[in-house]
This record gives C-alpha cells, structure tokens and sequence, in this order.
C-alpha cells in the first residue's frame, strides 16, 4: 500500500494541508503539530478568536461550556465541541467536526469533517477528510513494551523512530464501536472496520476489517 502522504489524505481539507505535503510519510509530521498551531494561529485573522493564549477558535464553533480547550489548539468553522471533551494541546481540528463527550485530544490534526463524537481517545495521530471513530473506539499511541513503534506494510518494516504513534486514518474511514487502533495503525483511504477490532498494521484503501482481522476488498455497495 501507497503510505506517502498524498496517497492517505486529500490535502485540501486541511489549514495543516501545505505543512503536511513537505513529509513522505504522515507520521513525520507529528513532532511539530505544536509548531505548526503556534504559527498559524496569529494568521487566521478577525473569524476567528484568540479565547486564550495560544488558543485559536471559529466564531462558527460550538463549545460547549464544560469542554476544556488546552493550549496550543486551533477549532475550525462550524465544529462542535460537545461536553466534557478534553483538548489537551497541540490539537489542530477542522471545519464541520464533531469533537464529542468525554473525547481526549492530544498531538492531532483533524482534516475537516471528522466526527469522533463518544468517549474516543485520539492520541498522536491524523484523521483523514470525513472519517469517523464509532463510540468507544480508541488510538493506543505508546507499546506496552515501550520500544519505538514500527509501521508493518506487507512484509515491508518501517521505522518510525517514534515512541508515541496512535493511527493514521485515511479520507474516509469509518472504524466501528469499541475497536483499538494499535501504535502504528494506518487504515488506507475508505476502509471500513468492523466494531470491538484490534487493528495492527496497514488496512488496504477499500478494505473491510473483519472479525479476527481479516481483510478482505469491499464489493460494489458496501
């Protein structure tokens, strides 16, 4: 499978769109999410408001009063913000997501659409145009053995370099209720996972995710 950049993401849905076309692999972009928010922030201009040091919003956004919104983080136009939701940093969210109850964000980039709307946790990862986490479903960003966390691509290993790593979803996944995307999870453009998954590895473009882990290529309709 296709693991550059431009092969995962339309790089249009997305203020991190240009930074995210200078790296061959998503992933490379993660250590300087931070960065990117600081310095595109002053530049958003008067629709959006500075709610806080470092912390940029839509005029269009909906927060809700119990969200908690930390610093560096930038929530695009007609997002919403549901409550209890954790921003943490270094959060970049786009236009038209849902960010929803009890969701914890930390080291993101949220292409436009997204919807993580129920109890997710989404750490050290990037979020294609118009995917969606079912309720429950989580990224697991750091090995239980600590090691650095590798991309395993069809026999091919590659090295991340990185010990915290959640998942790369592509434009349009959907990953269903309760699933664990394991450190280092790259779900190729309209792949589908089925619900209480445990995905390792790479997801072919449009794949189905079955029970057990078997992949097999969606059919016209599904």
């Amino acid at each position: 499978m296709n693991l550059n950049t431009s092969g995962l993401f339309d790089l249009s849905h997305s203020l991190a769109g240009e930074y995210l076309a200078r790296f061959e692999y998503p992933w490379q972009a993660l250590d300087v999410i931070k960065d990117l928010i600081l310095a595109l922030g002053p530049t958003l201009g008067d629709e959006y408001e500075e709610m806080g040091a470092g912390v940029w919003v839509h005029q269009t956004a909906q927060i809700a009063h119990s969200a908690f919104l930390g610093s560096p983080c930038i929530i695009g136009p007609n997002t919403e913000v549901r409550h209890c939701a954790f921003i943490r940093g270094s959060a970049l969210v786009g236009a038209n997501c849902v960010v929803g109850n009890s969701v914890e964000l930390k080291n993101v980039i949220l292409f436009d659409n997204v919807q993580v709307p129920h109890y997710n946790y989404v750490g050290d990862s990037i979020l294609g145009y118009k995917s969606h986490m079912g309720a429950g479903s989580i990224t697991s960003n750091v090995k239980s053995d600590k090691t650095l966390v590798v991309v395993n691509n069809e026999g091919e290993r590659i090295e991340t370099g990185r010990k915290k790593f959640g998942a790369m979803l592509g434009d349009f996944v959907e990953v269903g209720c309760n699933s664990v995307l394991n450190p280092g999870a790259v779900v190729g453009p309209r792949s589908n996972v089925y619900p209480v998954s445990c995905v390792r590895g790479v997801v072919p473009p449009d794949s189905i995710y079955k029970t057990g882990g078997v992949v097999v290529p969606k059919t016209k309709g599904e």
